[in-house]
Parts: structure tokens; sequence; C-alpha cells
């Protein structure tokens, strides 16, 4: 986990001002990777105090536009944030309870998958969302 100086050297590599709720969101995300926009508030309230929904959702928009956040947005899901960026990783989703996991690349560097037709697009990322359950809800089930 990074400190608090470092997540403010990367608010300022990004060309972004240093304020307490930025550091507050990004602390929050690489404490609670995969996490809605809700559950980061509950934590960035806790430790900041009063701050609004609408604060919240702008310095996510900001982190993730400036590549410091990815935003993910499973099938039937609220989007979710994490903090692994730039390394192209996938992820594997609970169908029962939602629960998200990340997963390496299964084949090769970024963007780990080849297509079959690239339309002339100059491909750099592959999403791929693999789904079934998680050890919880099979064992759950089994029961």
């Amino acid at each position: 986990m990074p400190t608090t100086s470092e997540f403010e050297s990367l608010l300022r590599g990004a060309a972004l001002r240093v304020t307490r709720p930025r550091v507050a969101v990004l602390h929050a995300v690489y404490e609670h990777p995969h996490a809605d926009t809700d559950s980061l508030l509950g934590v960035v309230r806790a430790d900041l105090g009063e701050v609004s929904h609408q604060t919240v959702y702008d310095v996510l928009r900001a982190l993730t536009d400036a590549g410091l956040v990815r935003r993910i947005e499973p099938a039937g899901s609220v989007a979710r944030y994490e903090s692994r960026v730039g390394d192209n990783h996938h992820h594997v989703v609970c169908r029962s309870c939602g629960v998200i996991a990340d997963v390496d690349c299964a084949v090769g560097a970024a963007p780990c998958l080849t297509a079959s037709e690239n339309h002339g697009f100059a491909i750099d990322e592959a999403e791929v969302t693999y789904w079934g359950l998680c050890p919880a809800c099979v064992a759950t089930a089994g029961s």
C-alpha cells in the first residue's frame, strides 16, 4: 500500500492538484479493489468526515482520466474501480455473490489476445471477463 506522500506524488505526476479528497479516494481504491462508488464513499467519509457523492464521482472521473485508477463494469454490475492499471489484466466474477478477482493475461503480452480481424484498429487492450462461482458460493451450493 503506497504512503500518503506516494499518493501525493502519483497525483502530481498525473498533473492533478493534491487535495484531501483525491488522496482519500485514491487510498480507498487501493485498499478496496473492485469497490463500487457507494462503498468508496463510505470509506472516504470514515477517513475525512462529510464528503459529497458528487465529490467522490468527480475524483473518480479525474483519477480514471489520468490513468491512476481503472474503471470496470462487468455485465449487470455498477461501475467498480481498481488501482491495478496499465497491465491489461482481466477479471473473474462470481455469478452468485458478485465478488471480483483479478486474472493475469492468459497468453503473451498486452493486449493478451489477438483479434481474428482488427478492421484497421490499432488494438492496445483486450477486456475479458470470466464468469463462474467463487469458492464460497460453490461450498454453499454443495451444502
